[in-house]
């Protein structure tokens, strides 16, 4: 599937996502030229939702520049189908990494990881024999040190991968993968997909795929991680169903606002 195979993206809570699963996304990523200048892939949750609410700039301009967002969250799918008629087909990080390791990414393909540890290098090379890993491990506060954001993207650029995973959390891998693409001379495709490698290795077990289907993933990492997952549960995504209520009365704007284009590397 190329960019022009893509179905029109829809408008929904300020984002624009492009409706196809997650074996179509995968097929995509897999599919494009190793070659070809580096691109961007977003997946989405209600965090980002809320995020964009609040007037982030970080999140609605790596959401303006990505070449893929796609549905991340049976929560959003929820109350896209109950509120606006909306059918979103899901394609979630976790599963996208998963597909990608299991059908796609060959033991002497490129990948590049920004983020991670050493363990989760040795899971990687064990259970999916990949030979080819370019590792690089920015800073902790990476969102407020816009020198470490600029020595992850120069690390893309220096270490020509066909598939960049950046697990650096959001918006900051998101912002990481822009700025490859403004200061071009990077390929492949890059995934921001925050603990995804971890699920896919086992390191962190993934909610029960009936959890997941009845959209309690959330809850699942909630009760593995009270004190972790608290604020992003209850502050950062609980909100969402507010802000879709909000739109669905008229009162917030549905459509994502415009932005300009990207400096270069488009």
């Amino acid at each position: 599937m190329t960019t022009q195979d893509f179905p029109p993206a829809v408008d929904f809570l300020g984002l624009s996502i492009t409706p196809i699963d997650v074996e179509a996304t995968a097929a995509a990523v897999a599919g494009r030229d190793p070659g070809a200048p580096l691109v961007y892939v977003v997946t989405p949750n209600a965090q980002h939702v809320v995020a964009l609410d609040q007037g982030d700039r970080n999140f609605a301009t790596v959401h303006a520049h990505a070449w893929l967002v796609t549905c991340d969250s049976q929560i959003l799918r929820l109350l896209g189908r109950l509120l606006f008629g909306l059918h979103l087909p899901l394609a979630a990080g976790s599963d996208l990494t998963a597909l990608l390791l299991k059908r796609y990414i060959k033991p002497d393909d490129t990948v590049a990881i920004i983020g991670g540890d050493e363990r989760l290098f040795t899971e990687l090379k064990a259970q999916y024999g990949l030979t080819r890993i370019a590792h690089h491990e920015p800073p902790m506060g990476l969102i407020r040190n816009p020198v470490a954001i600029e020595a992850a993207a120069r690390f893309i650029i220096a270490n020509p991968s066909r598939y960049v995973f950046i697990a650096c959390g959001c918006p900051q891998s998101e912002m990481i993968a822009l700025r490859a693409v403004e200061l071009g001379g990077a390929v492949g495709v890059a995934l921001c997909i925050g603990g995804s490698l971890h699920f896919a290795t086992g390191l962190i077990p993934r909610a029960p795929a009936w959890m997941r289907r009845f959209a309690l993933e959330s809850l699942h990492r909630l009760i593995l991680n009270p004190r972790r997952h608290a604020k992003r549960v209850f502050q950062q995504s609980l909100p969402v169903v507010w802000i879709a209520l909000k739109a669905r009365l008229g009162l917030k704007p549905h459509a994502p606002a415009p932005l300009p284009p990207a400096e270069s590397g488009r």
